[in-house]
């Protein structure tokens, strides 16, 4: 038998095994695939994984972020001020937003979503879980008509007692609107009451008192700043939080 004959009969032979090898019943199954790599990238894909990973910690192909990083968008999303510290929040935290009709009702529909289920419509805490689970408090009774935005804000973000943390589900700029809206009902826990609250038409520089700074109480008969909480003053604490989303400390 020649050598070329030979090479042939052996090249026919391992191109006859690899058809019958790559023939399936299965009409999903793609047999012997030529070049994977076409089908499977090489390098890891994030979000897309066919084998354990040898060179990444769990065996994924996602990695952890490197220490000391913000998520993109989060730069502000948390403000430093520890969760068991609500009196500095009160005294440091301004609201960056004016109390405009428009402002409020956003609030109003985000305490609807967030809130309404323990708090209630009213803020009584006779929202259906409120009712359940009791110790809800009632906005418009006691200490809880005098909390100041700061004070709103930080418990949103970190919770307080029985209720959860929401600093997840709401950014700062909701946190504040929510804010404006709960003092709607700290004045007879009626919805009703939103128009008293209005300051302004439309958006107007925060840094004016008599045009809209946001921080500023509302009825000074129902509502007083606790301590320095929002007066025209430099902070204790400087530094916590943003303008544009956690607030000022001045």
């Amino acid at each position: 038998m020649s050598l070329s004959l030979k090479y042939g009969l052996s090249v026919a032979s391992l191109a006859l095994s690899v058809g019958l090898v790559s023939c399936s019943p299965d009409a999903n199954d793609p047999g012997v695939e030529y070049a994977p790599e076409m089908y499977e990238s090489i390098p890891y894909e994030p979000l897309r994984q066919i084998a354990y990973n040898k060179v990444n910690s769990f065996g994924i192909n996602e990695r952890t972020p490197a220490l000391g990083t913000v998520p993109r968008g989060k730069i502000a999303y948390f403000d430093h001020i520890p969760k068991d510290s609500v009196g500095i929040a009160e005294r440091v935290l301004r609201n960056p937003y004016p109390y405009t009709k428009a402002n409020i009702e956003e609030g109003q529909t985000l305490f609807t979503r967030f809130c309404q289920h323990c708090h209630g419509e009213k803020g009584d805490g006779q929202g259906p879980v409120g009712m359940k689970f009791k110790g809800v408090p009632n906005y418009s009774a006691g200490a809880y008509k005098t909390m100041n935005d700061g004070h709103i804000y930080h418990v949103i973000q970190w919770g307080r007692n029985r209720m959860m943390p929401h600093g997840s589900q709401v950014n700062p700029e909701e946190r504040w609107k929510i804010a404006m809206y709960v003092h709607v009902l700290q004045l007879n826990n009626d919805p009703a009451d939103l128009p008293k609250i209005v300051k302004v038409d439309a958006p107007a520089p925060i840094t004016s008192a008599s045009m809209g700074n946001a921080s500023v109480m509302t009825d000074g008969n129902n509502q007083k700043a606790e301590g320095k909480a929002q007066a025209d003053t430099g902070a204790d604490a400087p530094g916590q939080g943003t303008t544009g989303r956690n607030g000022s400390s001045k």
